[in-house]
């Protein structure tokens, strides 16, 4: 999973945004060195909004998240494979960026979160302080129109939604999703949550089991779609229902541009000019990643998370 960040913020509305790296797995060793990595898919996709990234590492102690995100304007937690129960992993260090927003938006900070597909589940996770409820599932190369929940128009990610983006997202397949758990609204119950988030729309897998593909909290600036919407415009994974279509895209740029606008409510910035460009991500090559899951991916040594 990624989280991006937000950086400077100028009057001309120069942003950036930061990406939670997460744990290679051992099959992807077998072909690519790294210990970490971000799927460039997700820094295209905030870009396409006007955003830039600055990766956020795995492993690191809470004064280390503290610091990044006060330079930072929003994190984005991606997809992946990573485990919840890995130490020191992604779940560690996204439930320590959770704590630290949280702190952030009650003092008046505002700081979004967004999670996307494994980073979805992280935030109910954390919002149930780790508590597990997640449930096996079958949403592999799944593409599908949402199913809005009634009141789904009273939220703030879908309230200004365009009427032809939101014909678009209702009646035709561009949500693609990945994922063997899922996360529903009766769990949420059952962990004592589901006050905490508003549900805007649902979905069944293959198998007909109904499942939360978007939500919001109620009261904080986190949202987290089940669904990619990064992969319509790049990620090209032949047989997985991926949609190319012009109005799929149109979608993507719904999600990225609505982030980006989240995050530009806040006006972090890091302390020179000097010190943003050496965060960016810019600073690390981007390997052809075919054995994969990704077509390009950041491949991370622990050596270049050093601080």
């Amino acid at each position: 999973m990624l989280a991006y960040y937000f950086l400077k913020y100028f009057s001309l509305i120069l942003c950036s945004k930061g990406i939670l790296s997460q744990e290679i797995s051992e099959y992807v060793k077998t072909h690519y060195d790294g210990d970490s990595y971000i799927a460039a898919s997700y820094v295209k996709f905030i870009e396409s909004a006007g955003g830039r990234v600055v990766p956020i590492w795995i492993g690191k102690d809470e004064s280390y998240y503290e610091d990044i995100l006060g330079k930072i304007n929003g994190v984005l937690w991606p997809g992946g494979k990573s485990l919840f129960t890995t130490r020191n992993g992604y779940a560690d260090a996204g439930y320590k960026i959770y704590n630290i927003a949280e702190r952030m938006n009650r003092i008046g900070d505002y700081f979004p979160i967004f999670g996307i597909c494994l980073g979805f589940e992280l935030l109910t996770y954390v919002v149930a302080q780790r508590t597990p409820h997640r449930i096996n599932c079958s949403s592999q190369g799944q593409s599908l129109p949402l199913e809005f929940t009634p009141d789904y128009r009273e939220s703030r990610m879908f309230k200004n939604i365009p009427l032809q983006i939101q014909n678009i997202l209702q009646y035709e397949r561009v949500t693609v999703n990945f994922h063997n758990f899922c996360v529903t609204e009766n769990k949420l119950k059952k962990i004592g949550v589901s006050n905490k988030f508003r549900i805007l729309s649902l979905n069944e897998d293959w198998n007909g089991l109904e499942f939360i593909s978007s939500l919001e909290h109620i009261t904080l600036p986190f949202y987290g779609t089940q669904f990619h919407p990064e992969k319509n415009p790049y990620e090209w994974i032949r047989g997985r229902n991926i949609s190319h279509t012009e109005n799929s895209i149109k979608v993507s740029r719904y999600f990225a541009d609505f982030f980006l606008s989240e995050a530009r409510k806040n006006h972090h910035s890091f302390p020179t000019t000097d010190k943003e460009a050496e965060a960016l991500i810019y600073n690390y090559p981007v390997t052809y990643t075919t054995k994969t899951l990704f077509l390009q991916c950041y491949l991370f040594n622990k050596s270049d998370t050093r601080i």
